[in-house]
């Protein structure tokens, strides 16, 4: 195996752990994977990176939904909020320059991170009920509607903006929130990539391999998720996406 094949294969590995402990973060480093590593072009990275991600939050959604963290009812209303957005996203997406794509994508990575790096807010951890489940319903589908039009443009951004929102709209505690994200993941990466499938053509030996990798990362994630502090992992991976996030603007834009 070359080495640089030996280094994608790793770095996938990583995105699967990320997926399987978080709930996010897989496309954060797919797509500079994809671009710089694997040399692809930017569009066919982040419709690649739609596919990875897609893929690795289902598997990783089979372990959550055995120990109890997955709201099927709540991911299936925001999921399919997400999809229409997220196919929007995916035909803009496929059609826009490379380099205006990649720095879209670098801002959103500063996005993701300063939101990695924010304290988290008390929230509550019963079912919302009552006189407000309508409006709330009505939140979390606009919320997915939004989150899924960023994501299937630029490819990044889903976990870390679907966790949060099923946190606060939905009142999940963290440990559902994060199982149930998958369940959004899996369906609006499918959307977004085939809204970049009608114009963008994938390496699918490639994208094949970088998605076997991850899987093997995303199992391994979700078995320490209850073992690992995810506020300290969660700092120390905001740390990181903030640095790529400028390196990846500051490369783009130079």
């Amino acid at each position: 195996m070359e080495p640089v094949t030996v280094v994608i294969v790793g770095l996938a590995v990583l995105i699967g752990v990320s997926l399987g402990l978080l709930g996010g973060g897989g496309s954060i480093l797919a797509v500079p994977l994809l671009t710089y590593v694997a040399g692809m072009e930017p569009r066919e990275a982040v419709a690649g990176s739609l596919f990875v991600v897609a893929v690795t939050s289902a598997v990783s959604l089979i372990s959550h939904a055995r120990r109890g963290n997955v709201r099927w009812r709540i991911g299936a209303l925001f999921g399919t909020a997400s999809m229409f957005g997220a196919f929007a996203g995916g035909l803009i997406g496929s059609r826009i320059p490379g380099t205006v794509l990649m720095i879209a994508f670098a801002l959103m990575m500063l996005v993701t991170a300063a939101a990695m790096l924010r304290r988290r807010k008390a929230v509550p951890t019963s079912s919302p009920g009552g006189e407000h489940s309508s409006l709330r319903r009505w939140r979390i589908l606009a919320d997915g509607l939004i989150v899924g039009l960023v994501t299937g443009m630029v490819g990044a951004g889903g976990g870390f903006l679907v966790v949060p929102a099923l946190a606060l709209l939905a009142g999940l505690p963290m440990s559902a929130a994060v199982g149930t994200s998958l369940v959004v993941i899996t369906m609006k990466s499918v959307a977004g990539l085939g809204g970049y499938l009608t114009a963008v053509t994938l390496d699918w030996p490639l994208i094949l391999l970088v998605t076997g990798a991850a899987v093997i990362g995303a199992l391994l994630g979700s078995r320490f998720t209850n073992h690992i502090p995810e506020t300290a992992l969660r700092k120390a991976f905001g740390v990181f996406v903030l640095i790529m996030g400028g390196l990846v603007l500051t490369l783009e834009l130079t």
